[in-house]
């Protein structure tokens, strides 16, 4: 989407706002260290803000378009660090196996899990998964995210790897919002590879080569797990990645203490994911680094699981995203509002804190330093909330409060 040359529109009338202004990310005690503007106004040039300010100031924009919003609350928009978007078909099928306790793993042996999401997604056309995804993308949107990230991870093919990417390339183009793409091939062992996985791992090295060379995604992601890959294996790809100029992440201690929250931090990932099981030593090590930990509250609620222990990584000093971990399988849900109030309910987050975790600190999580907070020369993407404080959005669980949403400064929603 690109705004009209030279367009100047000012927003004005705004209750409270939040800016995230500030530092990028917010680590710690920082996280929480947010204070609204009151009768505020945001002035926006060709998409990006031009200024924040309070009261009548906005009146010295003389040929500017005057815009009085309509709600309470306006904040950064939502960005969901964290997604498995592109795929086909859906496992509800699974749902009484979870319940009656049957462990995730358990499923994955059996040929389920991600495994089945492999097979209807192998099988579907990119038209197929791109109108899917879309569906998906659309709800995001409704709920306030205005970028998100995409995993890919349910081809273990070349052919298929390469169709999810090629979808999130073309929903970036087509869509409103921001895709960042994440390559993720080594998500599971496929069937045809369960007696030589070392073959796998090089064949996704050389699909890397081919993603790096058409620029089809920024990360790489892999999933370090006892039963799925090794923190060997998870370094050596991930090390590999990093010498093609990839950014890393990795899906990290969810259901064991592997040591993968370490590994992030020593290696630079740029983010640490699920983090359920991570050691004690190896959380404060974490919180020292620069590698954000990227939590998902709702693959816990969903899964019935412990949370992530988010409390101790601001306490000791680390930065924390939240995500939806929007997939088939263990968090079918796109709300990413209501993973923030879970985060707040379940993980003893402030709102505050909350409210950064999905702005500021997302943003950095995917390498977006123009986007997270509503500051001159940034992306003017906000949200306009129905709701007349920021406690107020957390204690209003399990709805849509969202009026308005803007990207680059145009109304989207």
């Amino acid at each position: 989407m690109s705004p009209a040359e030279n367009k100047l529109t000012v927003y004005h009338g705004i209750r409270l706002l939040y800016t995230l202004a500030g530092p990028f990310p917010r680590k710690g005690n920082r996280m929480g260290a947010l204070r609204p503007l009151e009768d505020a106004y945001i002035a926006v040039e060709n998409g990006k803000v031009k200024e924040v300010g309070t009261g009548d100031g906005y009146r010295k924009f003389k040929d500017a378009e005057l815009l009085k919003l309509d709600g309470d609350l306006v904040v950064p928009g939502f960005i969901d660090a964290h997604t498995h978007l592109v795929h086909a078909g859906s496992r509800e099928n699974e749902m009484r196996l979870k319940l009656s306790g049957v462990e995730y793993l358990e499923i994955l042996k059996s040929g389920g899990g991600i495994l089945s999401t492999v097979r209807a997604t192998r099988a579907a056309s990119f038209q197929e998964l791109y109108a899917q995804a879309a569906g998906r993308l659309k709800n995001m949107l409704a709920l306030g995210v205005t970028s998100v990230e995409a995993k890919s991870g349910y081809g273990l093919d070349w052919d298929t790897e390469i169709r999810q990417l090629e979808v999130a390339s073309r929903l970036d183009r087509d869509l409103p919002q921001t895709l960042v793409s994440t390559f993720m091939g080594v998500h599971a062992l496929p069937e045809e590879y369960r007696a030589c996985p070392r073959a796998f791992l090089e064949l996704m090295k050389k699909v890397l080569e081919e993603v790096r060379k058409r620029d089809l995604a920024r990360f790489v992601d892999i999933f370090s797990e006892e039963g799925v890959f090794s923190l060997e294996e998870a370094r050596d790809i991930l090390r590999h990645a990093q010498k093609l100029g990839f950014g890393v992440k990795i899906h990290a201690d969810e259901m064991n203490a592997l040591g993968g929250a370490r590994l992030a931090a020593e290696i630079g990932a740029v983010s640490a994911e699920h983090l359920l099981k991570s050691a004690e030593e190896d959380l404060k090590f974490l919180a020292e680094s620069e590698t954000i930990a990227v939590l998902l509250p709702l693959t816990s609620f969903y899964l019935n699981k412990d949370f992530a222990p988010a409390r101790k990584i601001i306490d000791y000093g680390g930065a924390v995203a939240i995500a939806s971990d929007y997939n088939p399988g263990s968090s079918p849900s796109e709300n990413l509002q209501f993973a923030m109030q879970l985060a707040v309910l379940k993980m003893k987050m402030t709102p505050e804190e909350a409210l950064a975790a999905v702005t500021i600190n997302a943003a950095a999580a995917l390498g977006l330093d123009w986007k997270g907070s509503l500051e001159a020369g940034k992306d003017a993407d906000f949200v306009v909330l129905a709701a007349p404080n920021l406690d107020y959005f957390f204690y209003r669980f399990g709805i849509n409060l969202v009026r308005e949403v803007y990207i680059k400064g145009e109304r989207v929603y």
